[in-house]
């Protein structure tokens, strides 16, 4: 059987092999670490310290509000300096926590291993992950203790752990499946524990040889988990995409992944799952790419969350020539900075440092009909149409041609021969009128 697939979809240069042979390197904090009160999709969080007081590594400093929400942590010991709005990697300005690190690192002392976890309930499971606040790593930062709580109604049988990783650039995913193999695989059989009936997938593009043979490597023996190999192909990493090349179910307009018996955990996710329910420890460290051809020294970095995007690029080398464009994410999703002075936050999977040759930009021009975004869409969506009624602010008509479907993978825009900015324009519509529904 050939590697499995979508329909429709893109094939962007790589752009890997800056950093996909480059080990996994520790990255210790030197300066002050911030940590924003939203980290998730959902309510911020409220601070559970004030200015002065002494933190410990694993301690909880912010407190869900609301059901959708997660606790944050500190990463370091030391003072608070400061709870003050703070720069978010998306531009905005929320509520933060700012801690002066003492250096030493030293941890609360409820951060304690266990040895099995068949022993624990299911609600002991899913309570130890909705504490330690892991979110989807892959981007999406929806907190996981949710996801893994699907109404009874729905039946659970594909767990899927997604190392597609399909944006170019971004290797941190691939380092993970090669360095952190056995995490991965136990923090699946923890899943699968919570759904005795399901069946688990690791799903991997064919572009990572290696990884599909340590993943094969690993699970040998393993009844209920397959190494599923995908064909390389963007957006292969999409939640909806990433279903059908598996199982060829689709998740209908409006639905979730459990209506079809799916749910899809990121690798580091996975791993991060590990650590809390095994080690005890919270989510507070993450792995982060940094790479484009203006580093010096590309790297994939096992980073505390909180650590300056800054301090990040000093260690790899700084610029060895001044960026066009610096990307929170991959290039085809990501958001584009206007300031370095930012945290790692549980969302963060890569920071890239584009020449102008690789951010070329070419002036927008007409549309001229020729189709290749409706062929390439893989919500089967009509990309042009779209940017049509957004740019004339016809929400109705918006609506009406499914444009709350779009699931922003960026493929319209890099595909269009005019340069027409598609994505952004849909994504900006889609906002406007959620805004308008919340109001």
């Amino acid at each position: 059987m050939g590697a499995l697939t979508f329909k429709r979809g893109i094939h962007p240069s790589h752009s890997k092999d800056f950093t996909e042979k480059k080990p996994i390197k520790i990255y210790m904090p030197k300066g002050d670490l911030v940590f924003p009160m939203l980290q998730h999709i959902g309510a911020p969080c409220k601070p559970l310290v004030k200015k002065g007081d002494n933190v410990l590594v694993g301690q909880k400093i912010g407190e869900p509000q609301g059901f959708v929400s997660s606790p944050i942590h500190a990463t370091v010991s030391g003072t608070v300096k400061a709870i003050k709005d703070v720069l978010h990697p998306n531009g905005s300005k929320v509520q933060g926590i700012v801690i002066e690190n003492d250096g030493e690192y030293t941890e609360i002392d409820t951060m304690i291993a266990r040895k099995d976890y068949k022993n624990l309930s299911r609600e002991e499971i899913i309570n130890i992950i909705k504490e330690a606040g892991i979110v989807g790593m892959g981007g999406a930062t929806f907190p996981t203790f949710i996801k893994l709580s699907p109404p009874p109604e729905k039946k659970i049988d594909h767990i899927i752990v997604n190392g597609a990783e399909c944006e170019p650039y971004l290797t941190s995913d691939h380092r993970i499946m090669l360095e952190e193999t056995d995490r991965v695989v136990k923090g699946l059989q923890i899943i699968l524990h919570l759904f005795p009936d399901a069946k688990g997938f690791i799903g991997i593009e064919d572009n990572k040889p290696d990884a599909i043979k340590a993943m094969k490597e690993a699970t040998k023996g393993i009844s209920n988990i397959t190494v599923a190999t995908l064909k390389t192909k963007y957006p292969q990493g999409a939640e909806k995409q990433l279903i059908y090349s598996i199982t060829k179910r689709e998740v209908p307009a409006g639905a979730l992944p459990a209506d079809v018996g799916c749910i899809v955990q990121n690798i580091d996710t996975v791993v991060a799952i590990h650590r809390a329910v095994l080690r005890g420890r919270p989510l507070m460290r993450r792995i982060v790419t940094v790479s484009g051809g203006a580093i010096k020294e590309p790297q994939n970095f096992k980073v505390r969350i909180g650590t300056s995007y800054r301090e990040l690029i000093e260690a790899a080398g700084g610029f060895k020539e001044e960026p066009t464009k610096v990307i929170s994410g991959g290039p085809m999703m990501g958001l584009a900075l206007f300031s370095l002075d930012v945290p790692v936050i549980k969302g963060s999977s890569s920071i890239l440092c584009l020449t102008k040759k690789e951010a070329i930009q070419n002036e927008e021009s007409n549309c001229i009909r020729c189709g290749k975004c409706v062929s390439i869409c893989p919500m089967n969506l009509l990309p042009y149409k779209l940017n049509t009624l957004a740019i004339n602010n016809e929400d109705d008509l918006f609506v009406k041609y499914k444009g709350m479907n779009c699931i922003e993978c960026g493929a319209c825009s890099y595909i269009c021969p005019s340069n027409r900015h598609l994505t952004h324009s849909i994504r900006t519509t889609k906002r406007t009128i959620m805004a308008k529904k919340k109001k």
